[in-house]
């Protein structure tokens, strides 16, 4: 009896104390008429009527519908105080293996709940899983991100090892491999052996969303890319109600130059997060549609539809409300301005860009608000105006430290790219071009030698390409056609790589480039191409070039 009165005692501690901290509750918000997120099988010591709650809450979390996730994990723990897995969910939804995140919250709320968890009655293997993803949380106050990701995947790691038959254990082990994955190792070490980890699995469970989700994040880059066309071609039919899910392969058909392929996925991402987002807060929008509409825009600027990149372009100014504020919201918000006037060699209206009016703090991100102020250097030195070049490059000196005193080398990194290369066009215009085109050789170098953040469908100009563009404007295009040429094995079909190697093999005579070239242009733009009013002159000239084809 003294017995029993302990464990009521117990439990109505438990259940006081997880009161106290800010969990997510509330109904489970699914957007699409199939509500399918995929199919998973966790083994779980828990009330059996939380079943499929939990499941429905580990679908989530493979599909990175982080809140959602939460609020299944939660509805778990209501129902069964004593599950111990359901806090590890919680804890897992606070943790976004592939985003670094912003503030101390998350931190601070994972580490209650896994404290809370630990007071409970554990299996060995439960205690394993708690100890994997506490490793994360563990000393947060004092451990960079960087260690804590590896912890979490060392330990990982081990639950993989000793508990064998758990496909689950598996499956986040290779999330932990790719999220420990070092970003300046080209040989994706990390990223090969989740990846045929995954794969291996995928034969057996070809409707788990995590298996197919993280094939994709594994090959995203252009030299594995090809390795999940098929994978990403599943992905949006396994878990269709995710946003996400609709998304995330057009990661790999972006790599591809793949875009109308990018455009439908898109669509579909972007109408799912509107869903969403208007279910949760009918006066904000999302960060998920945001980031669809950055891949939109690209996927849109490389068919020549100007037309529909602008209309998201305007769709975006009439957001003031976000939710999360986060590195995607900004980047999107940043990028895509950047990009339409970039990619059009709009210089005028690069020159004079302005950030659009989302109620966010741009202070804490630098490296996309860097994006905006090389757009603008970058129309400021094509339209010869030295001066505010070199305003707006004394600004990217200013972000580029900022990052390294946060330690964020990757971030510091991809701003140095652009200093040299606003830097290049500025020795151009000095009429120094030996000194413009070390710098535009070495800018093009580093970003050959970094890996693809995967917020990003590309970066707003490719250093490869823009080494092209000055070889044409040395009047050197010989070299120019050997630069877009080598860019575009990264980036295959980009509009203006293709034109520019069509221009440059014109240039040296190369009948038969330059006609592949344009006739791969018209291609790539054939639904702009057919419309009379496009304002792609560039298409114009390629029909001209073709002989009216």
């Amino acid at each position: 009896m003294l017995i029993a009165t302990s464990c009521q005692e117990k439990r109505a501690q438990t259940e006081a104390s997880l009161a106290s901290v800010d969990l997510l509750r509330g109904d489970i918000t699914l957007c699409g008429d199939s509500k399918q997120f995929g199919e998973v099988s966790f083994a779980l010591s828990c009330d059996e009527a939380a079943r499929e709650t939990f499941d429905l809450g580990i679908s989530l979390l493979h599909s990175f519908e982080y809140d959602e996730a939460e609020k299944a994990f939660v509805k778990v723990m209501d129902m069964d105080p004593d599950c111990a897995m359901a806090y590890w969910g919680v804890a897992m939804s606070n943790f976004h293996a592939l985003w670094l995140q912003t503030g101390t919250d998350y931190l601070e709320k994972g580490a209650k709940v896994l404290a809370l968890a630990r007071n409970l009655s554990l299996s060995e293997r439960e205690k394993d899983y708690l100890d994997a993803i506490g490793a994360f949380y563990e000393d947060y106050q004092n451990t960079d991100h960087k260690t804590r990701v590896s912890r979490f995947e060392q330990k990982m790691e081990e639950v993989y090892r000793k508990y064998q038959d758990d496909k689950e254990a598996t499956i986040f082990y290779a999330l932990a491999l790719t999220a420990s994955a070092d970003p300046a190792d080209k040989t994706y070490k990390n990223q090969r052996k989740s990846g045929e980890i995954l794969e291996a699995l995928f034969q057996e469970q070809p409707n788990h969303p995590g298996i197919a989700h993280y094939i994709i994040h594994n090959y995203d880059y252009p030299e594995l890319a090809e390795l999940a066309l098929p994978t990403a071609r599943r992905y949006a039919e396994i878990a269709p109600a995710s946003a996400h899910a609709q998304h995330m392969p057009s990661h790999i058909f972006t790599q591809l130059g793949l875009w109308e392929e990018a455009v439908h996925s898109n669509r579909n991402s972007t109408a799912s997060a509107l869903c969403y987002g208007e279910s949760i807060d009918p006066e904000g929008h999302w960060d998920e549609e945001l980031h669809g509409m950055d891949y939109l825009v690209y996927a849109y600027l490389q068919m020549g539809e100007n037309e529909k990149a602008l209309e998201q372009y305007e769709y975006l100014k009439t957001f003031k409300k976000v939710f999360p504020v986060n590195f995607k919201v900004a980047y999107t918000a940043a990028a895509i301005p950047a990009r339409i006037a970039l990619e059009n060699k709009n210089w005028e209206q690069a020159a004079k860009l302005e950030l659009p009016p989302i109620q966010m703090d741009w202070n804490s991100f630098p490296w996309q608000k860097g994006l905006l102020h090389f757009a603008r250097a970058m129309g400021a030195i094509r339209l010869g105006d030295k001066v505010s070049a070199e305003t707006e490059l004394a600004l990217l000196h200013t972000f580029h430290q900022e990052l390294l005193e946060q330690k964020d080398a990757y971030k510091a990194n991809q701003i140095l790219i652009q200093i040299k290369i606003i830097q290049a066009w500025i020795q151009f215009e000095n009429g120094k071009q030996e000194e413009a085109l070390a710098l535009m050789q070495e800018a093009r170098q580093m970003e050959y030698n970094t890996a693809k953040h995967p917020v990003t469908p590309g970066e707003v100009l490719p250093a490869g390409e823009l080494l092209g563009d000055l070889l044409l404007a040395m009047n050197k295009p010989t070299d120019a056609l050997e630069a877009y040429e080598e860019d575009l094995k990264r980036h295959p079909n980009r509009f203006n790589g293709v034109y520019g190697a069509a221009v440059a093999a014109r240039a040296i005579g190369n009948k038969e480039k330059a006609n592949r070239y344009f006739q791969l242009l018209l291609s790539l733009t054939k639904n702009a191409n057919s419309n009379s009013n496009s304002n792609r002159k560039e298409i114009a000239e390629a029909k001209a070039f073709l002989g009216g084809a």
